[in-house]
């Protein structure tokens, strides 16, 4: 008697497992509605455009944002960066990889490793002191890491992580 119920708990859990729902892929992005101020491309496997996933302001802050205040040698005050983390932005994309290449207006590009957004909550900021930012002055998108919060964020290495003028990410 024993023996049969543990067969039957045991043939119960084994149908569960391979009853378990297939997992969807993540959600399908819209299209923008606005004028696309990113794309990003590479390892993606989730896009609504020929050149990858492109967004506009609305789609992005759709995502979810955070704020931070922060010193950068950019400016003499601390400066209030809002934006989109880089973690929900990779989620959102389906991004599958190890760094992203952002590249700005002007053609600067600069690599960096996916691992630092999850690790110190760098974003993809749009706003600087409740202000969306102009492209006079690193905007419309600018990677910012939270200088503050780690001294090791505060050399060179992460300076020039800190793209501004992004128009493109590529996921490598």
């Amino acid at each position: 008697m024993m023996l049969s119920r543990f067969l039957a708990g045991f043939a119960l859990a084994a149908f569960s497992i391979l009853a378990v729902p297939e997992i969807p892929d993540a959600a399908e992005l819209g299209q923008p509605e606005g004028r696309p101020v990113l794309i990003v491309s590479g390892n993606i496997s989730v896009t609504n455009s020929d050149e990858g996933a492109a967004f506009d302001i609305a789609m992005l802050e759709a995502l979810g944002t955070e704020s931070f205040e922060t010193m950068t040698p950019w400016y003499d005050e601390p400066v209030t960066f809002e934006g989109v983390p880089m973690t929900a932005l990779m989620e959102a994309v389906g991004a599958d990889g190890e760094t992203i290449l952002a590249v700005a207006l002007n053609d600067y590009s600069s690599e960096v490793p996916i691992s630092d957004f999850a690790e110190h909550g760098t974003i993809l900021a749009l706003k600087r002191d409740g202000e969306y930012m102009p492209i006079r002055d690193k905007g419309p998108i600018f990677i910012v890491y939270p200088y503050d919060r780690d001294e090791k964020l505060q050399n060179q290495i992460y300076y020039a992580r800190s793209a501004w003028q992004v128009h493109k990410i590529v996921v490598k």
